[in-house]
């Protein structure tokens, strides 16, 4: 009877260990793991963790197990798709965009994989039902990043740029104020909000497109300019614009 009643504790202790959790980290007042009932959704983990109510919760990212496997592949086909511009660069006596690719390609094996889903992290939408409460699963992640009062430029731009945030300022005047690669895609540019949603923008006189304002946090991706090789790389910008947008802000607590 003695050795049953170790083993079942034994057994309980196995269960308690392995029991279901999310983590949650940034600006929260109850960081770290929290149990996951069975079915559990985000506003169950989020009552728990408790985000700051004076938070920035539109940069909330929530980064999942289940879409590792694919934000990987669309790594991999973002750096082909660089390997293949550089390559066609060089071939086309286009050494400066040779250079371009090469150097977004380092950016982008520097930037990791982090199954983030787009989500609506704001517990008061969540909790008045107008923010989808997403199922999770055990070994998802909610980070809540603090605000971050600047505008950052990449892509086809000499270097990458940070601009002060400006209110109601377009996407497109924000380049205005960084060095723009010769190599660069004139027509378009990729809007990427700090809550992982993006979208093309057209910029020049003959699809300018206004109502686009970046907010704080965000990204603006200038598109690597390639139509004019042959073949030209469609969707390589679009591609690099889905996986930038599953980066977060880091988070130091």
């Amino acid at each position: 009877m003695k050795r049953l009643r170790v083993f079942s504790a034994f057994l309980l202790l196995i269960a308690s260990a392995s029991q279901a959790a999310v983590i949650v980290s940034g600006d929260v007042a109850n960081p770290g793991p929290v149990e996951l009932p069975a079915g559990g959704r985000l506003l169950d983990v989020i009552s728990v963790a408790v985000p700051n109510a004076e938070g920035y919760w539109l940069a909330g990212g929530l980064l999942r197990q289940s879409l590792i496997e694919q934000q990987t592949r669309l790594k991999v086909g973002v750096l082909f798709d660089l390997d293949v511009l550089r390559r066609m660069a060089l071939l086309f006596d286009r050494p400066s965009r040779a250079a371009l690719a090469q150097r977004v390609a380092d950016e982008v094996r520097q930037m990791p994989v982090t199954g983030r889903q787009i989500a609506d992290l704001d517990p008061v939408a969540l909790e008045v039902g107008f923010a989808r409460n997403i199922r999770l699963d055990d070994g998802d992640r909610l980070i809540y990043p603090t605000r971050v009062d600047e505008v950052e430029v990449v892509g086809a731009v000499d270097a990458p740029c940070h601009l002060p945030y400006q209110p109601l300022q377009e996407a497109r005047e924000y380049l205005q104020g960084c060095a723009i690669s010769s190599d660069a895609e004139a027509d378009y540019l990729w809007l990427i909000q700090p809550n992982g949603a993006s979208q093309r923008v057209g910029i020049a006189h003959w699809n300018r497109e206004s109502g686009h304002f970046p907010v704080a946090g965000s990204k603006i991706l200038v598109p690597l300019k390639n139509d004019d090789l042959d073949p030209p790389i469609p969707e390589l910008n679009q591609q690099l614009a889905e996986f930038i947008a599953t980066q977060l802000a880091e988070v130091v607590r």
